[in-house]
Parts: structure tokens; sequence; C-alpha cells
């Protein structure tokens, strides 16, 4: 159960589900991982949800706001850790990404700014302050990887290496067509060769922790989640399986081999 204290420029730092029903997250997230809840005031009637385990950070939540959201459907959302918030959305605008939101400061606990890549999925960028970023890992209910679905693996590739430094290649001895993600020396995600789903924007796929995928996904299903695929097994690696919570926001869960 290492406790992370601190993370390199390139890492997967934080991780935000936007809902439609924050309690309803709340409770179903609570009931599938264990996390529990931690509400903190943002204003009028609104409240931003902090999800722990063993007393370390694990998440976030909030609700939706049609005006400022444009609209966008439930989901989660990655933050990726940079040294300067201001210089990396530059960057990103140079090397053909879109920036959503410039960069501000969010109280003392970082900056940040939101991104899109020139394929159309969004993630944010994150200068911590006195907010590290996710404090646990290697545990049920923890971050261990994310998928980019993609409709342009090419456009893409460049455009993170640009704007990360990650190493984008393919797999030893995978035939698969499998693009994995290594930032520094730790292999953080991937990019499927198969995009998303005909009507599905590009988007980061975020993978839990799971010590058994078919229990989890089973009570995830028991819970009100739809199960869009699996739990099906990835030879060598492990058994995993696509989940939407009951407000419609996506996400994975996998057993390591």
């Amino acid at each position: 159960m290492p406790h992370i204290d601190k993370y390199p420029a390139g890492a997967f730092v934080w991780i935000e589900l936007g809902t439609t029903d924050q309690a309803a997250a709340k409770s179903f997230y609570g009931s599938l991982f264990g996390w529990n809840a931690n509400d903190m005031p943002m204003g009028p009637g609104e409240y931003y949800t902090i999800f722990r385990l063993e007393e370390r950070d694990t998440a976030a939540a909030y609700t939706l706001n049609p005006e400022r959201s444009g609209g966008a459907p439930p989901h989660w959302m990655p933050y990726i850790s940079v040294a300067s918030a201001d210089d990396a959305a530059a960057r990103a605008a140079q090397v053909g990404g879109k920036v959503l939101s410039p960069p501000f400061d969010v109280y003392n606990a970082g900056r940040m700014a939101v991104v899109q890549d020139p394929t159309g999925a969004t993630f944010c960028l994150w200068q911590p302050g006195a907010n590290q970023g996710i404090g646990i890992a290697g545990v049920d209910g923890t971050l261990c990887w994310a998928d980019l679905m993609t409709t342009d693996a090419p456009r893409a590739r460049q455009f993170y290496a640009d704007l990360f430094g990650w190493e984008i290649a393919l797999g030893q001895n995978d035939p698969s067509g499998y693009l994995h993600i290594k930032n520094g020396e730790t292999f953080i995600g991937g990019v499927p060769p198969v995009g998303p789903q005909p009507g599905v924007p590009p988007h980061w796929l975020l993978y839990f922790l799971a010590s058994d995928c078919d229990g989890a996904a089973a009570k995830a299903k028991s819970l009100g989640a739809n199960i869009h695929y699996g739990p099906t097994t990835m030879e060598g690696v492990g058994r995993w399986a696509v989940v939407a919570d009951p407000q419609g926001a996506v996400f994975a869960i996998f057993q390591p081999k």
C-alpha cells in the first residue's frame, strides 16, 4: 500500500468525477471501492467531494453545472502533473492542443488549466501547491492505468510526446498494435489500436485496481451500474471490465495477472 507524497512531471496526479448526482456518486463509489467522502464547500449550494482511502486522498467529485460544462455528460477527468501550468498550457497550444480553460489558481492547492488534445480528448494540467495529488496506490480502488481512446493515434502520440516528453511505443512481442505510454521510467497508460465506439468522442479511460475483477463488476452492477465490456482476460496481463456508473460516467476495473 505505497503512500505517495510527490509526483514527477508528466504523471497522472489526480482524477475527478463530474456527475449529475453527487450524493448518488458518493454512495456508489463508497460501496464499490470503500472510498470515504469528505465534502468541502465551494459556494452557495455547491461542494467538492474528496474521496479517501486509508486517510489518503484518492479521487474527487463535483456536480456538473450545465452552464459551465457546456452540456458535457458525466465523466472522469485525469490531471497530469507539470512544473508550470502556464508554460505547459502555452506549449499545449503551440503543439496543436486547445486550451479550454486558461491557467488559474485553486486556492493554495495548486494551479491548473483544462486542455483538449488535437484529437478531442480532454485533460487537466496540474501544478501542485499544497495538494500534491493522489496519496495512495497499489490497493483496491486506486488509479492504476489510463488509456487514451482516440481515433487518431499518430497525431495524439506526437502531441503528448511534445507536451510531456512521454515515450509512446509498441510493446515488445505484442502484435496487437497497442501503444504503451512511458513517463520517464514508469509505464502509466496506453493507446489502444481501436478507438472509442461510434458516436463517443475521444477521451481518457481510467482504470481502478481490483483484486477480484468479476466480483467488483458484479457489485457495480448490483449498485446500478452498466457493464459495457467484460469482464475479460488479457493473456499475460490480467482481467478487466469497462463500467458506466449509474449516472453514466465510464471507467474500467483491472485485476493484474
